[in-house]
């Protein structure tokens, strides 16, 4: 029996031909082709829908790194100013596309390092903390690797992690939290928080924080605001210059594909990009590059987000960030997301017709609060399930300790993709 409902100007169908329509009205169903998508032994591409984790390689990443080992052959040192991407300012291509990507000015964002380092030199700058204002707010569960990195900024600056770390919290019985919940705690706790260090999206639940309320609120009580967009960055449309955010980071692993151990992007808010005085570990990079080779002994930092770099690019890494990044440009956020909310929507929608009471998404139904992971909660043994799931051909992703993630991504996940991925859902036992 075909069962559908109403989603925006779309009319969901249990029916596969639904689906198949769906893929050929697709305006974006080309970018697929762009991708290599892993095989099952028995040669057919796999169901993919674990980008959030690891995204997959752009077809051109081979031939662009290549492009920079074949200058390194011939050109030797010379490659940093004679290569076809000149080594030595290679970082500054990614200057205007990032600036997009995230909703930024061009002097405001910075391709440097990797995600966690990233984290620690905002926190060199922008955790200050005083004797009455010393508290960083995180989401409980937010991912360990941001945990970490707040609890022992906070032990070095000489406080106790178990005071100086405030865990926000769902309501009972609720697995997401209220953005009202976090504006009460800002009015209530404010004066005494002197970070709140958030994710865009959370990795577990998939949640996605209103960014622009949460900052405002924050800001209202003299409280600096970062974000780790790990699972936003590529996956989100963001405005972080309009919302006023004080500086953010993000990988490029996930959802913007360019591979394992990636580099990372950062956002400085203009207001303090353009503040050689605000407090920073410094390294070479980080100068002026007319001047730089200069060896001035004395840091003075160059404008903008740059100027929290330490050490030259990551040519290789970046190459591939680069293939990735193209591809995003090309498109643009605007357009994938809009992709992103049916893909997503038409997921939830038959998830919910399994039935059964045997799965149940604890992400946000509403779309302004996620974006295209959907962390469904199983009554069973997820991580079997998962593991079931695999042997039908989907790659998806188990959490503990009963959830499975699932991604479908809007670059090269198909409608075909998630209806076939629910009927295997459906097939497994508990």
């Amino acid at each position: 029996m075909e069962i559908s409902t109403k989603h925006q100007s779309v009319a969901y169908s249990t029916e596969r031909d639904f689906a198949l329509q769906m893929d050929q009205n697709d305006p974006l169903a080309e970018l697929r082709e762009q991708y290599h998508i892993p095989k099952t032994v028995d040669g057919d591409p796999f169901i993919y829908l674990c980008g959030n984790s690891l995204g997959l390689q752009p077809k051109g990443t081979r031939a662009a790194i290549e492009q920079e080992l074949n200058d390194w052959a011939e050109f030797g040192v010379d490659g940093h100013f004679e290569s076809k991407h000149p080594w030595y300012s290679y970082h500054e291509m990614f200057r205007e596309p990032a600036a997009r990507l995230v909703g930024a000015k061009p002097g405001e964002v910075v391709v440097m390092n990797t995600l966690t380092a990233n984290l620690h030199l905002m926190m060199v700058s922008f955790y200050r903390p005083t004797r009455e204002r010393y508290r960083i707010l995180i989401e409980d569960g937010a991912f360990p690797s941001d945990l970490y990195a707040v609890r022992s900024q906070a032990a070095f600056h000489g406080h106790n992690p178990n005071d100086a770390v405030m865990l926000l919290r769902p309501r009972d019985g609720e697995d997401t939290m209220r953005t009202e919940d976090i504006e009460d705690i800002l009015r209530q706790h404010g004066h005494g928080i002197a970070l709140v260090m958030l994710g865009g999206v959370n990795y577990y639940t998939g949640q996605a924080f209103n960014m622009e309320r949460i900052t405002q609120a924050a800001h209202q009580q003299g409280c600096v605001v970062g974000f780790d967009l790990a699972h936003a960055a590529g996956n989100l449309q963001m405005r972080l210059h309009d919302w006023d955010v004080d500086f953010a980071v993000w990988c490029t692993y996930k959802y913007l594909n360019s591979g394992p151990g990636g580099t990372s992007g950062c956002f400085v808010h203009q207001r303090h990009a353009f503040a050689p005085e605000l407090p920073r570990f410094a390294g070479w990079w980080g100068v002026e590059p007319k001047t730089r080779f200069e060896m001035d002994p004395n840091f003075i930092p160059q404008q903008g987000a740059a100027g929290w770099q330490l050490s030259n690019a990551q040519v290789l890494p970046m190459a591939a960030h680069k293939v990735a990044l193209d591809l995003f440009d090309q498109v643009g956020m605007e357009r994938l997301t809009a992709k992103s909310r049916l893909l997503t929507g038409y997921l939830e929608f038959l998830v919910d017709q399994i039935g059964d009471g045997r799965y149940t998404s604890i992400t946000p139904r509403t779309e302004a609060d996620r974006g295209c992971q959907l962390s469904i909660r199983a009554r069973g043994d997820a991580r079997r399930i998962t593991e079931a799931l695999k042997w039908q051909g989907v790659i998806a992703d188990f959490r503990t300790p009963d959830v499975v993630r699932v991604a479908p991504v809007p670059m090269y996940n198909t409608f075909d993709e998630v209806w076939r991925f629910v009927e295997a859902l459906a097939r497994v036992k508990e």
